[in-house]
This record gives structure tokens, sequence and C-alpha cells, in this order.
């Protein structure tokens, strides 16, 4: 029960601290950061597998990050995160989750995009 309690006010703290440049800018600090969205994803907190998730995807090193991002943003995705589900739409429709474009994919994500509210949604699925 402690470690739970220790990882949730962890995360917390490095949700608030994460805007501070100069913290983000040393190796000691994003290390430390990026343990604390790891563990809290790795416990199936859907927003931090979300926000954790978005920064692989976009910023992370390597294929192996990003493949990491992808996996954590379709499992937020699939527990109802709608910022999640309207990136794997996306990625879809971009080709970029190592498939060629999908647009029936795409289509799929956002239905469940729109549903959790996500404002962008409903425009792509009226465009698509």
């Amino acid at each position: 029960m402690f470690w739970k309690l220790k990882a949730h006010a962890g995360y917390w703290l490095a949700r608030k601290l994460f805007h501070w440049s100069w913290l983000m800018h040393q190796a000691w600090g994003w290390r430390w950061l990026e343990g604390q969205f790891a563990r809290m994803a790795n416990l199936g907190h859907v927003p931090a597998q979300s926000f954790y998730g978005h920064i692989l995807t976009f910023r992370g090193q390597g294929l192996g990050a990003r493949e990491e991002g992808v996996r954590l943003l379709r499992l937020a995705a699939q527990a109802g995160d709608g910022k999640a589900a309207y990136q794997i739409g996306v990625l879809s429709l971009a080709g970029s989750l190592g498939k060629a474009p999908d647009p029936v994919e795409a289509a799929r994500w956002w239905r469940i995009a729109a549903k959790a509210g996500h404002p962008l949604a409903q425009i792509r699925l009226e465009q698509l």
C-alpha cells in the first residue's frame, strides 16, 4: 500500500515539475521525472499512460521508445482516454504505426475519442 501512495505522490510532483525547463535540461532531473511517469503508467494509471505515451511517441529517443509510447497510448485509448485515442487515429491515418495508412482504423479510434469528448475527433471523422 505504501509503495502505491509513494508512486502517486511522485507522479503528482513530477507532473508539477515537468514545466520547469531548468529541471528538464538536467540529465538527472529528466531521469527522475521519466521514472515517475513510467512507474505510474506501469501501474495501469490511464492518465499516466496517456501522458507518458505522448512523451515517448513524440519526444522519445530511438525506435524502442516510440514503440513503447504507442503501446501506452493504445492502452490508454482502450481504457477510454480521448486524447490517446485521437493520437492513435492520427498515427493510423498517417501510416506511422508500421502499416499502410488505414482510414478505417483511424475512424475507429476517432469514434472512441469523440465518445470521450475530444473536440477534434468529431471534426476529423466528418472530414474523413
